[in-house]
């Protein structure tokens, strides 16, 4: 399944952003340390680095991802030029705290009372946007909600006297390139549910879970895993829940949402999507096949071996 999701007022906010960079410092950009990657919009990559601005990567919701993966995407994005990631939870006060102080350090020729810093906040929808836009300025100046895309508008707003803080929609791009992106979008609730089929999400979800926390599967629904997929999964939800309709056959889609929110909510455990490993082998299986010209240069070699690490490491 093909998941795309570009709602019209989603154009309309891109357009005001680029505008408003061009008066803007810096960018805090917004992820679901779950699924980076996946949750980086590379029409916000290409804005930013046009503007050559300076970008703070807020790797959101690390409590619910697995902290080995976080480290590594923290390593992977520390590495880029003009980037600073961290970690952390935009539901804890500590951890939002720390984000003014971070912010000055990448900007340090702004942020006085005569020129203020201008930062931007952008991201997907559902990443935490406008729970970190309220815990910095300490009281509710954004709508937040449980479905993607509560923002409609950009607003501006001032944090103290040397910080202006510039919130945007939760924007998409129009075409999400790879598929499994699509599902794992949808998975972590980035995506709105008129958009997808939730067993087909959940299923996909299932089978990440099963090859690298088969034993958070177990712990939380009681069930051994060996010998199974996806689809097994969600029929063992359904009956260790009794989740069945009329005539007493089990209730797949009540069990597929049930198992989703498990996942959103962290019930089943610390688990993140992707890492730096897996994005490298997805990325080269979809690497154009060699044109007629390379094949005929290479015809006298012996063809290499294709060998593509495992995606995530069995710590479990």
């Amino acid at each position: 399944m093909s998941i795309q999701w570009y709602p019209g007022h989603m154009n309309a906010a891109r357009k005001k952003a680029a505008e408003a960079m061009e008066k803007t410092d810096m960018i805090i950009e917004v992820l679901d340390a779950r699924v980076p990657q996946a949750s980086r919009n590379p029409m916000i990559e290409e804005l930013r680095t046009f503007r050559q601005r300076p970008c703070l990567k807020i790797l959101n919701k690390s409590d619910l991802a697995d902290p080995i993966a976080t480290q590594k995407w923290l390593d992977f994005y520390n590495k880029q030029k003009g980037v600073h990631a961290v970690a952390l939870s935009c539901k804890k006060p500590s951890d939002v705290a720390k984000i003014p102080g971070l912010s000055l350090k990448i900007a340090p020729h702004r942020g006085t009372a005569l020129k203020p810093l201008r930062i931007m906040i952008m991201g997907i929808p559902n990443v935490g946007k406008s729970t970190l836009m309220n815990a910095l300025l300490k009281k509710r100046v954004a709508k937040v909600g449980d479905e993607p895309a509560v923002t409609k508008m950009q607003q501006r707003l001032y944090l103290g006297n040397n910080m202006v803080l510039t919130d945007t929609p939760g924007m998409m791009w129009p075409k999400i390139e790879h598929p499994s992106d699509g599902l794992m979008l949808a998975a972590s609730h980035a995506i709105g549910s008129n958009a997808l089929i939730e067993e087909e999400v959940a299923t996909f979800l299932a089978d990440i879970i099963l090859m690298h926390y088969p034993k958070l599967l177990t712990a939380r629904y009681g069930f051994p895993t060996e010998g199974i997929d996806g689809v097994s999964v969600i029929e063992g939800v359904a009956l260790r829940r009794g989740f069945r309709i009329k005539g007493g056959e089990l209730d797949l889609e009540k069990a597929a949402h049930t198992f989703l929110q498990d996942y959103r909510t962290g019930a089943i455990g610390r688990i993140s999507l992707e890492t730096p490993e897996s994005r490298i082998a997805l990325l080269a299986s979809f690497q154009p096949p060699p044109s007629l010209s390379d094949v005929e240069d290479d015809s006298e070699e012996d063809a290499p071996e294709e060998n593509r690490d495992d995606t995530f490491s069995r710590r479990r």
